[in-house]
């Protein structure tokens, strides 16, 4: 009998060490749990709808994806500073209305006008930095009267109705396959080197350790000697060039400048960043946690849709899901900045 309870103690004891050690897993790595999330998610998915798996929705999916998580990466890295940006959906919209202005219009080049809209939206996150650092106005309404004046200067521009020209036809390459590789949009094998960069940038240089310092105790990088405002400015700089690329792929997949075209994606690359497992309070996530809350949003309104739940249902149930990601990620602060 007592080698009978030594035995059920020994399992026991096993059995603990081993859920104690998953536990300690998921706290010890950012990206454990909203992975975990995603593929419970994507197990769900397929078994409440066949139409998940096949291989149109696939594409469907990928093509809502991609956008969104150039704009979550961009969002991020405001985060990890702890600051905001609520400008990202109508710095996309600016850059896909005047990039497909400037085409059909101006008679320039497309592979010029590509490089005008990105340095629009990079101008944009410039001049974002810029007031923050220099004008030392808070970030919130810095990038809501960036949200406002950009869509502002796109209706200027458009009067309201969206542009439209045979020259734009030519952008439809950005969601075709190249060739021998079946299925797959070129512009997801652009995505890819820039998220490479975007890892890189974060993990393996001196910028990316003093954005996510500046998001730690940005009073204690300033004392040490590093220049945080610069930091700041580069980093919305960098921001607002995702938003760009953003919206260039975007005008690929439409192939006209829709005047509307990114009212309400600020929410979503947020969200995206919540989803993810990053700090609203700064200075904690990991660089691939924006691209997981992205595709998991994108996997909520994609099962949504394809269940046929009411639109407005679906902005509950999406709100239902960020307010329970977001308890893990506030639980032990004392205060949400």
């Amino acid at each position: 009998m007592k080698r009978g309870n030594m035995k059920v103690k020994s399992t026991s004891k096993n059995l603990l060490f081993s859920w104690n050690s998953i536990i300690g897993f998921f706290r010890s790595h950012e990206i454990a749990g909203p992975f975990l999330a995603l593929i419970v998610l994507v197990i769900a998915s397929a078994s409440v709808s066949p139409q998940f798996l096949t291989l149109q929705n696939q594409m469907v999916i990928l093509l809502m994806y991609i956008p969104l998580a150039l704009l979550a990466l961009g969002e991020a890295m405001i985060i990890l500073m702890g600051s905001i940006d609520l400008s990202p959906g109508s710095v996309m919209g600016l850059v896909e209305v005047a990039t497909a202005y400037i085409i059909v219009y101006s008679g320039i080049p497309i592979e010029y006008a590509i490089l005008i809209g990105l340095g629009i939206g990079t101008l944009c996150g410039f001049i974002n930095g810029i007031l923050i650092t220099k004008a030392k106005l808070p970030s919130f309404v810095v990038t809501l009267a960036m949200l406002l004046g950009a869509r502002g200067v796109l209706f200027i521009l458009t009067g309201g109705y969206s542009v439209a020209g045979k020259e734009l036809y030519k952008l439809g390459v950005l969601i075709k396959p190249i060739a021998y590789i079946p299925y797959v949009p070129l512009y997801t094998w652009l995505f890819i080197p820039i998220v490479l960069i975007y890892y890189i940038l974060l993990r393996k240089t001196t910028l990316g350790l003093y954005i996510y310092a500046i998001g730690g105790n940005e009073d204690a990088i300033r004392v040490s000697g590093v220049n945080a405002d610069a930091i700041k400015t580069i980093a919305f700089t960098l921001a607002g060039f995702l938003y760009a690329v953003s919206g260039i792929f975007v005008l690929g997949q439409l192939q006209s400048g829709y005047t509307y075209i990114g009212q309400g994606y600020e929410l979503n690359a947020i969200a995206s960043c919540v989803l993810g497992g990053i700090s609203l309070a700064g200075g904690s996530g990991n660089p691939f946690s924006p691209l997981i809350g992205a595709l998991t949003l994108t996997l909520i309104q994609n099962i949504l849709i394809l269940l046929g739940v009411n639109p407005y249902y679906q902005w509950v149930i999406t709100a239902i899901v960020l307010v329970a990601a977001g308890v893990p990620l506030t639980r032990g602060l004392r205060y949400a900045k």
